[in-house]
């Protein structure tokens, strides 16, 4: 019989690919006309057997509910060691040593950073202490320089002031202006020449009366 089957089940259409042919049966719809006098007959039960069942099904809660008082029991216990009796102390004293521990630790890495710490504002006081003094080094120059310069220019101001005129030397360098005349009327050709000629000459090609040559183009 299972032969005879067998291809009708390897035939049969997967679970996912079932198409309906027609739709679910609502609530409202009446019951089909084949069970509308069907009703369900009870179970029957044998006393003996549900008797037996009851009794079995009371023990299973007490045994159950006696088990999760004990684990209870145990679980509160274990707390309460935990956080009142001796595994509390023990606890404890780990905690207290591993924070000694840390403290040591701790105590160290501020140690070390406090060298590195010192090492580095010496560090950098000394820079600075250079900067200062190159600094102060750099202000001396300018101001020596500035000085000489100033003597330079007082020396330079002395020289000139040989050359004065005074009301002392007044008669003294009209004399020598009369004696050294210096004519400033001169002109230059294309070629960058100066062409320069005296009062005198200029009176002898140009006597009075006749107009002054044009300068050279």
């Amino acid at each position: 019989m299972w032969a005879q089957c067998r291809p009708l089940v390897l035939l049969r259409p997967r679970p996912g690919l079932w198409i309906a042919a027609r739709g679910r049966k609502s609530r409202t719809d009446p019951p089909a006309k084949s069970k509308a006098d069907w009703l369900r007959v009870p179970t029957p039960v044998d006393p003996a057997e549900q008797l037996v069942m009851k009794e079995r099904y009371q023990q299973q809660v007490a045994i159950i509910g006696a088990l999760r008082a004990e684990f209870k029991e145990e679980m509160l216990r274990k707390r309460y060691e935990e956080e009142v009796g001796s595994l509390a102390a023990e606890r404890a004293k780990v905690e207290t040593e591993e924070h000694q521990k840390l403290m040591a630790f701790n105590n160290l890495e501020n140690e070390r950073l406090r060298k590195i710490r010192e090492e580095r504002l010496q560090q950098e006081a000394e820079e600075e202490q250079e900067q200062k003094l190159e600094a102060a080094i750099h202000r001396e120059k300018k101001r020596e320089e500035f000085l000489k310069e100033k003597e330079l220019e007082v020396l330079q101001l002395q020289e000139a002031v040989k050359n004065f005129i005074t009301l002392e030397n007044l008669d003294e360098r009209i004399e020598e202006a009369l004696d050294n005349p210096k004519n400033y009327n001169f002109a230059i050709d294309k070629e960058g020449r100066f062409m320069r000629r005296t009062v005198k000459q200029s009176a002898d090609r140009n006597p009075p009366g006749t107009a002054m040559p044009s300068p050279p183009e």
